[in-house]
């Protein structure tokens, strides 16, 4: 695994969302990168928070490249405020964290979740302008009586990336593949061999494809 080109720094605060102040950590990246990045955590009624270990291994994907990475703790998680929204007000949420990085970094914007947070922040990001490039880690079809729609995937224009374990209890092969089939090129999916909705002891496979697929469509020819 790569290692990061620059010492970890980690700024804790309150980013000012729509219901509330959202608890948010972002690792600062390098001054001169190309891009800023934002990764969304799973489910809240499953104990999804930013510090869930499919998150952490996004975010140091994406920060080992330099970029600087965002993530929070979605409405009612953690010290964020508001209450949990079922997807709805969470689209407002991830819109709040983009608001903020276009502030404060004034250049494009990755992005990338997991389950719920991949479904949310999609749905939110598809047709952003200011974000160019989006990655899906285990998209959730049907999770624990939760139906998962994406209606809106054949209107995401974008560079897409999916990564499913191809045990995914949450995303059988079959429907992830008929879900991402609805979406638009560019777009790849990735398949983890042996692994389940978790990634359990396939994580540095997980980063080694988002780092590749961010080197191989934002940062060719660069670092």
């Amino acid at each position: 695994m790569e290692a990061s080109p620059v010492p970890s720094s980690i700024r804790s605060f309150d980013l000012p969302g729509p219901a509330g102040a959202l608890e948010a950590l972002l690792n600062r990246g390098l001054d001169d990168s190309p891009y800023c990045a934002l990764v969304c955590h799973p489910h809240p009624m499953g104990g999804g928070t930013l510090h869930n270990k499919v998150v952490y291994r996004a975010m140091k994907a994406l920060h080992s490249l330099g970029i600087p990475v965002l993530r929070f703790n979605f409405r009612g998680v953690g010290r964020s405020e508001g209450e949990h929204d079922h997807g709805h007000g969470e689209q407002d949420d991830v819109r709040a964290a983009l608001d903020l990085l276009e502030h404060e970094f004034h250049r494009p914007i990755l992005f990338a979740g997991f389950s719920f947070g991949a479904n949310v922040g999609m749905r939110a990001c598809c047709g952003d302008p200011r974000v160019p490039g989006l990655v899906a880690l285990g998209l959730p079809v049907v999770a624990e009586g939760r139906h998962y729609s994406y209606r809106y995937l054949p209107g995401c224009n974008q560079p897409k990336l999916f990564i499913s374990g191809d045990h995914d209890q949450y995303g059988p092969v079959a429907e992830v593949e008929a879900v991402v089939a609805t979406a638009p090129e560019p777009k790849q999916l990735v398949w983890i061999q042996d692994a389940d909705h978790f990634f359990v002891d396939k994580l540095d496979q997980v980063q080694t494809e988002i780092i590749r697929w961010v080197k191989d469509n934002f940062l060719a020819g660069g670092r």
